[in-house]
């Protein structure tokens, strides 16, 4: 009877502790700040993860709300103002993404300055995730196109590793570079491309209705950012993701089907107008 009444009290002091760290959870995602996206089709309201990626939203609001300088592409003076109300949705791909935040319209603008990723990868699980499948091919997640491409971000990396430098030193640790190469991870071969992860912070995939930043590669955010039509799994480790659409994805989704040119760009200009900030 004793070691029954110690079980139940265990269990409850277990379901209390799970309730403590989800209500806190939940505590914190509800004082995350709301981004207003009033566009010539619509309004879109975002959750911004701020829990999640605190610099990446402190970015995005400081730009948004007209207090962070950035560089204006025209005088190339240093300015402050609502840096999105005016800008269009410059790059729209069909059951894909829609994609905003170009000063000049064109996607090759930024606001003269770039920042870091924020995100942990072992979060995303790619700490988990084998960087070769079982029949020695890359996985899918890597982008992985061409035998250049895998000597490039897989083999080299781990000859320099070890020191190898000839086939005859290769021939001879031959056991041993098979066992790293069957233990590396997608974290591993991202890192070996340029990628830099934290800890502490939660991450989430781009997912369909997930907000994401833009960028030309590892750590060049700008003000550029996407909203996604779909899942997109090919994109986990790559793009900050920070924030959900939690109202008008009707209007995303609207968005996302108009006519557009031959590089994407909606045929007729779909207007950011104004972007403001429920706290």
């Amino acid at each position: 009877m004793k070691n029954t009444t110690k079980i139940i009290i265990l269990t409850i002091l277990l379901f209390s502790s799970v309730l403590t760290v989800g209500f806190a959870v939940q505590k914190e995602r509800q004082s995350n700040p709301v981004a207003v996206l009033k566009t010539s089709m619509g309004t879109i309201e975002v959750e911004l993860f701020q829990h999640a990626a605190p610099q990446t939203v402190a970015n995005f609001i400081g730009l948004a709300e007209g207090t962070k300088a950035f560089t204006d592409p025209k005088s190339g003076s240093q300015v402050k103002r609502k840096y999105f109300d005016g800008l269009i949705f410059h790059r729209v791909i069909k059951d894909f993404m829609i994609q905003g935040g170009c000063p000049l319209g064109t996607g090759t603008g930024n606001p003269g300055y770039t920042f870091k990723d924020e995100m942990n990868a072992d979060s995303l699980g790619l700490n988990e995730m084998k960087a070769l499948t079982p029949q020695g091919e890359p996985n899918q997640l890597l982008g992985i196109r061409s035998q250049e491409q895998f000597n490039s971000y897989i083999l080299a990396p781990l000859f320099e590793e070890m020191g190898i430098s000839t086939q005859e030193e290769l021939d001879k640790r031959i056991e041993e570079f098979q066992a790293l190469l069957s233990k590396l991870s997608v974290k591993d071969v991202f890192e070996g491309m340029g990628y830099e992860y934290q800890t502490g912070i939660q991450s989430y995939e781009p997912l369909k209705g997930y907000l994401a930043m833009a960028n030309s590669g590892p750590n060049t955010n700008g003000s550029q950012f996407f909203i996604n039509l779909i899942d997109t799994p090919w994109l986990i480790g790559k793009h900050t993701v920070f924030g959900k659409v939690i109202k008008g994805m009707d209007v995303v989704e609207a968005i996302g089907i108009v006519a557009t040119n031959s590089g994407n760009k909606p045929d007729k200009d779909i207007k950011i107008i104004s972007v403001t900030i429920q706290r």
